[in-house]
């Protein structure tokens, strides 16, 4: 059940709508309670065996947290981190590891290790991470609250359970017990229609088209492939953007969609295109992750502390691991290691002398297109299946493939438009460099509130209801068959 379904849009967000604010008035844990099984619901609809598998997780980290809070003993929060990652390991990586084995020790046919036989349940890392932070604030005395109902929900809350973003237990749980959560407040709904339909708009119009040229160019690569200059960056820069509209516009529409409960989610994504360092584009690129791994992992190992080689390895350490996060694969591994190496290097002439005159405002352009350069370069690695594609890739990348049929040469799916793709990349470039992240979104339409000042507020909000449902029917008339979440199987 996709958040761009019919099934979701026009009956489970309706139905859980409206029976979530009818119980909230008499009872808020009833509600709460309620909302949680509706969000059970949700994760079961894309597989109702991975339901038992959540609920373990759940009810094992609940009372683990609860012991962690009252004895604060350290090998406790061991076992507990030993659990999770445990449970991560076995469905994310055993297969992985099993695949690694026999390769590297060449094992025989009939000696031959086989992989299990299991699915990887969906979200699995993303609700991993979520207990995994609040077993740690337990540790560290930082939880409060620790009711079971609004635990319950806390993990399972249906608008980030699949995809995130990953939440901390002090963003979440004191907005369970808010009384005001559990009333209609039209101006989050009206906020919330406004950010759901920008989510919608930048999956479907952007992302899904995209997505089908950057597939046709990728899955087209092999080890003797010759791409050229142009057909590469076409491809590397339909990626480069499908996975940011994909990603952002699933997590606009799942704040979104939580702002019509009344619950305020962390923004994920703050422009990350625009930024003018690889510092400044992890700062501002799926921060809930970022700030997860900071906290959670870099710090931990010793953060900045410890000097300048410490600090390079820590960093090293924690992209390497935060790349291994997203999927079984060692190109998974080398993206993380790139933007480690990156960061290292970004770091180091952030300490240099010689770096001060370049902080001029007017040095920005120069800095911004090195950086989205160096962004679309590493999403190649991110992308591609196998090590075998990135050589061909990177030699068109850089012209070695040669310039000369540029303009003669498509090669790309005979179904796909030239003129659809430029359009596209054009539209994405001005949205990404000049468009405002949804989280600034209020401030332009407080400005246009005042504006139109004579209009009675019930008739606007009628109104920008009625024209975003419109403009809802439309995008999701135009889902196709190509219609894939990339962050899903992460």
């Amino acid at each position: 059940m996709l958040f761009n379904s019919y099934e979701f849009l026009f009956a489970y967000l309706p139905i859980v709508f409206m029976v979530f604010f009818a119980i909230g008035r008499k009872n808020h844990s009833l509600a709460a309670g309620f909302l949680g099984l509706a969000s059970l619901i949700f994760y079961g609809w894309f597989n109702p065996h991975s339901v038992p598998l959540l609920l373990a997780s759940i009810t094992i980290n609940y009372l683990l947290g609860l012991r962690i809070s009252k004895d604060k003993q350290k090998s406790i929060l061991v076992i507990a981190l030993i659990f999770n990652l445990a449970l991560l390991s076995f469905f994310k990586y055993a297969n992985f590891l099993i695949g690694n084995i026999n390769e590297v020790f060449g094992t025989a046919e009939q000696l031959a290790l086989t992989p299990l036989d299991i699915a990887l349940p969906i979200g699995i890392s993303f609700f991993t991470f979520t207990q995994i932070a609040f077993l740690v604030d337990c540790y560290q005395g930082k939880v409060r609250e620790r009711n079971f109902i609004h635990y319950l929900l806390f993990v399972t809350y249906f608008p980030h359970l699949i995809a995130g973003p990953v939440l901390h237990h002090a963003q979440m749980m004191p907005q369970f017990a808010k009384d005001e959560t559990y009333h209609l407040n039209y101006d989050k709904i009206a906020m919330g229609l406004i950010v759901f339909t920008m989510g919608l708009a930048k999956k479907i119009l952007i992302a899904n088209p995209l997505g089908e040229y950057a597939d046709s160019f990728f899955n087209s690569i092999t080890a003797l492939s010759t791409p050229s200059f142009a057909n590469t960056w076409l491809g590397t820069l339909a990626y480069t953007f499908q996975i940011y509209f994909d990603f952002s516009g699933y997590t606009d529409m799942a704040i979104g969609i939580s702002l019509l409960f009344g619950i305020t989610l962390p923004i994920n994504f703050n422009a990350p295109y625009q930024a003018t360092s690889i510092i400044e584009f992890w700062r501002r690129w799926h921060i809930s992750l970022s700030t997860f791994l900071r906290d959670y992992l870099y710090i931990p190992l010793g953060g900045n502390k410890h000097g300048t080689s410490r600090r390079y390895i820590n960093l090293m350490i924690t992209m390497l691991l935060g790349g291994l996060w997203h999927g079984a694969n060692w190109t998974f591994v080398l993206w993380g290691f790139a933007h480690g190496a990156l960061l290292s290097i970004n770091h180091a002439w952030q300490n240099l002398a010689i770096s001060e005159p370049f902080k001029k405002t007017y040095f920005k352009p120069f800095f911004w297109l090195i950086t989205f350069t160096l962004i679309c370069f590493t999403w190649v690695l991110f992308r591609v299946e196998n090590f075998s594609q990135i050589a061909p890739i990177y030699q068109g990348l850089l012209g070695l493939n040669g310039f000369i049929h540029i303009k003669l040469e498509w090669g790309f799916a005979h179904h796909l438009k030239a003129s659809q793709l430029y359009n596209l990349l054009g539209i994405s470039l001005l949205i990404i460099y000049l468009g405002k992240p949804s989280h600034q979104i209020k401030e332009v339409l407080t400005y246009w509130n005042q504006k139109i000042s004579l209009i009675p507020f019930k008739l606007k909000l009628y109104g920008l209801s009625i024209s975003l449902f419109l403009f809802m029917i439309y995008c999701i008339n135009q889902v196709g068959s190509y219609n894939p979440f990339l962050y899903f199987q992460f």
